[in-house]
Formats: structure tokens, sequence, C-alpha cells
């Protein structure tokens, strides 16, 4: 048995959780929602417990469509959000790398959590359901993970870097958020692609291949 269900077991008796579920299926019935339904927790499904090395938080899912449940994620079809273009702008420049598909599934496969602080958005609606309970959830989430001590965070942008206090060990890769507001800011030269393998490297883990 994967750890996260045992995680999950534990989430669904507590009310906070109960109210937050019935609130978000409400949602899916009544207006267009996103991801898809049985995408809110693929992020889970695709990188087990107990294979996380690095957890990349995003803020909400994407709110015109292209939402995957995989923060930053679109289907390898979709044209790149900003965001993630900077992204992929930084990996080139880090690592050489020059990708242009922005599925991000291997990522998750490798290990890499990737998490979005609320995990259902309304379509078209930024932060439209930051106020459901989610905050509570990814609260939970981090308490969870720390279980291990060995984890590296990757948290871009304020809303991300407000997540440190609660976690209580493991490494810390920061900057201003990939986003086209703030990139110049200090996201670009950041370097976080070879400074997250370095830290595996220095510990003998297979490194990500981006």
């Amino acid at each position: 048995m994967d750890d996260w269900q045992l995680f999950f077991e534990n989430e669904v008796t507590k009310p906070y959780y109960q109210r937050l579920m019935s609130q978000v299926n409400q949602a899916y019935q009544v207006s267009t929602i996103y991801p898809a339904y049985q995408n809110i927790f693929r992020a889970f499904e695709l990188t087990p417990f107990a294979e996380v090395k690095v957890v990349i938080f995003g803020q909400d899912p994407y709110h015109n469509g292209q939402a995957t449940g995989l923060a930053f994620s679109v289907s390898s079809d979709e044209k790149l959000p900003a965001s993630l273009r900077n992204i992929f702008q930084e990996l080139e420049s880090d690592l050489g790398i020059k990708r242009t598909n922005g599925d991000l599934t291997d990522w998750a496969k490798q290990g890499v959590l990737l998490l979005n602080t609320a995990l259902t958005v309304e379509a078209h609606q930024a932060n439209s359901h930051q106020n459901l309970g989610w905050s509570t959830f990814i609260q939970d989430v981090i308490s969870y993970l720390n279980q291990r001590h060995d984890i590296i965070y990757v948290l871009w942008g304020k809303q991300a870097q407000k997540l440190k206090p609660m976690i209580k060990n493991g490494y810390f890769i920061e900057s201003v958020h990939p986003s086209p507001l703030s990139a110049y800011r200090g996201f670009f030269g950041s370097a976080p692609f070879s400074k997250i393998n370095q830290i595996l490297a220095e510990k003998n883990e297979q490194l990500i291949k981006w």
C-alpha cells in the first residue's frame, strides 16, 4: 500500500475535508471546473510518497482549460502557458536542455511532486477555490511529508514561500515566480534544475532527467 493511501484514509475522516469535497463535488455539478474531476489528485497518483524527491508548488490550476492535475503541466498538444515557457527558458539556460513538450508527467514519475496549493478552480476565475479548504489540505500534506528529511522543496513566488514555516526539514530552492510579471526579477538565472541535481548527486540519488 502506498503511504499516500494512508494519508487519504486519514484525511477523509476530518470535517474540513468532508466540507471541502462536498463543495468541490457541488461545484463540478453546476459549473465548469478544472482539472477534469478524475485528475484532481493526479499528482499523488503519479508520485508515490516513498519516491518523492522534489516538491514544486504551483498556485492554482490553469483556469482556461489546460489543467491536468499537475502544477505547471499541460497536455503535450497544448500551447505552453507563459509561466511554463519561462520555466523551459530557464531550463535551457541552466542545463542546455531545450524542452518543448509541456506535459510534465515524466518529471512526476521521477519523483517530482507537482503540487498546486489549490487543486481545483472555476473556469476563467483565478483563485476561485482558494478559500474552500485546500489550504488546510496542503498544510496536512506538508505535515505528512515532514516524516521525510531528504526532500527538496522548490518555492517559486511569495505564495509558495508562505509554506516554508510549515516545512520542518529538507532542502530549499527559492526565487520569484516564473510568471511573466516577476520572472525577470530573479527567476531567470536562478538555476533551480542544476541545484536540484547537485543536491541529489551529493546524496547519491538518481538525477532528474529534466
